[in-house]
């Protein structure tokens, strides 16, 4: 459980993706079915890879993931100019199709970490559960966060919104093109 909470503690693409799921959620029992909906689909596989049913190259899986993220910070960036997409109207059935892919790429950190002889089925279901607990840390805090800034009552312009969408698109474009090119 442990290695989970850490993994995603230190996964940084995979926290830009929770926070782009975040802002995009409306909603606590919405943002809760979308965090969990992204845990089970990476769950499943995580599990096939680990157990050697799906053999997929890391290098394509890390750039789809960085891929993802720019995708759902697009969403963001729609949302506030009036156009509302999937990712708006069903943030976990997003979550749930990307979480496939992130799943991918969680396999390689575990298998990098190794899994107990005789416990992989044990040891995949407390990763996965430290995953789930790391998400819903990493969202405490920036729940936090922002309640802070509003209670400072800073007049901030409008634009401002656009500046984490902007930031995270940015971002995960970066990664894209360096995983890409790292082919």
């Amino acid at each position: 459980m442990k290695l989970g909470i850490e993994h995603i503690l230190t996964g940084i693409d995979h926290l830009l993706f929770v926070l782009a799921l975040l802002i995009i959620t409306h909603g606590g029992w919405m943002l809760v079915k979308t965090v969990t909906a992204f845990t089970i689909s990476h769950t499943i596989t995580l599990t096939a890879a680990t157990l050697g049913y799906v053999h997929v190259p890391p290098a394509p899986v890390e750039a789809v993931i960085a891929l993802s993220i720019v995708f759902v910070a697009a969403e963001i960036i729609h949302i506030r100019r009036g156009i509302k997409g999937v990712t708006a109207s069903a943030p976990w059935i997003v979550a749930l199709a990307f979480g496939l892919i992130h799943g991918l790429g969680f396999a390689g950190g575990l298998s990098e970490a190794g899994l107990p002889a005789g416990h992989i089925p044990t040891a995949l279901l407390f990763f996965s559960l430290g995953v789930e607990s790391g998400h819903f840390l990493f969202i405490g805090a920036v729940l936090s966060l922002i309640a802070l800034l509003r209670s400072i009552r800073i007049p901030f312009p409008l634009w401002t919104e656009l500046v984490p969408p902007y930031a995270i698109c940015s971002i995960a474009m970066f990664w894209v093109i360096q995983r890409v090119a790292a082919f």
